[in-house]
């Protein structure tokens, strides 16, 4: 039996190996994990032109149509999740590629959300930094979530689960999207914003919950920012392109809200000189959202699987 070759890219902690059973593939497939991140094509190409089968991590390595053509032995791309944007599954479809995903829960990105909106208001980077160097005891104050707004850009999945919690919290959730009816948002114990402007005027807190398309793109701006109170936090756990990143930096250098918190960028890793790295007030991470145990569980025993399913004859989680 020919041996297969698949390369698992961007496996920057290095656990992928130990988060599945790949010896269930070992008499037809020879896996490799690679955790340098590759951006140049002629680079990529280089490292897995020769597989028959690559794993991709969301959308840390974007497949366009000038990629797939240059990965003729390519026959099945697995991505991490159900959905990935990066991916031109028409190209991949024509270039006789089949696309697969795997298992992801949504319970993470929401908790994560927790820990940016908790961090911001409670100042727990900068007191932990204070501590930790021998500096002030107490020097910021702490802002108020029972009986504040929550406003939710996004309702979905990981939007309503956020919003339960801000519930627990004592706050007063309010949501908004281009769709959202009252009747769903009273369903995540949320009440409907008449609008975006409205929702962003008067929150104390905002949230992104959307999925990144030609309709969310850009729809957070400068007017938008310079509408919330200067006393308000933003945090955006989606996709970073929702809010126009040149004015969330100025936002945050000329005081338009008090701080915000992101996870998303538009380039990933974050480039060295970026903005964001030194603006004031702002707390960001390195895209940890999905980044849990469980959630990479699911992710790499579904690749297994997937691979599985596709040597098999009869492919699961085909995605387009």
């Amino acid at each position: 039996m020919t041996t297969l070759r698949c390369a698992v890219l961007d496996d920057f902690q290095e656990v992928a190996r130990g988060r599945a059973d790949w010896a269930r593939l070992a008499d037809r497939v020879d896996v490799r994990f690679l955790r340098r991140h590759l951006t140049a094509h002629d680079e990529l190409v280089a490292e897995i032109g020769d597989c028959e089968i690559v794993v991709v991590m969301r959308e840390r390595t974007p497949f366009p149509a000038e990629l797939f053509a240059r990965l003729p032995k390519l026959r099945l791309l697995i991505t991490s999740g159900l959905r990935n944007a990066s991916i031109d599954l028409a190209a991949a479809a024509a270039h006789g590629v089949t696309v697969c995903g795997t298992p992801s829960s949504s319970e993470p990105p929401a908790e994560l959300t927790w820990a940016l909106l908790l961090g911001l208001a409670r100042g727990v980077v900068t007191e932990n930094g204070n501590l930790r160097s021998g500096g002030p005891w107490q020097s910021t104050l702490g802002a108020d979530l029972h009986g504040r707004r929550l406003g939710l850009l996004g309702l979905g999945k990981i939007g309503a689960r956020v919003a339960r919690v801000g519930a627990a919290f004592g706050m007063d959730v309010a949501a908004w999207s281009q769709n959202l009816t009252g009747e769903r948002a009273a369903e995540a114990g949320a009440t409907l914003a008449p609008s975006k402007e409205e929702l962003l005027a008067t929150s104390d807190f905002v949230s992104v919950h959307l999925v990144l398309s030609e309709r969310t793109r850009g729809l957070v701006g400068a007017d938008d920012l310079r509408r919330m109170r200067p006393t308000a936090y933003l945090v955006n756990t989606s996709r970073a392109a929702i809010v126009d990143q040149d004015a969330l930096v100025r936002a945050l250098r000329e005081g338009w809200i008090a701080g915000a918190g992101s996870d998303v960028f538009e380039t990933e890793p974050l480039p060295l000189d970026h903005p964001l790295r030194t603006a004031p007030n702002f707390l960001g991470l390195p895209h940890l959202g999905y980044v849990t145990r469980g959630n990479y569980d699911g992710y790499f025993q579904g690749a297994v699987e997937d691979i599985e399913a596709y040597l098999a004859g009869s492919p699961i989680r085909t995605l387009g």
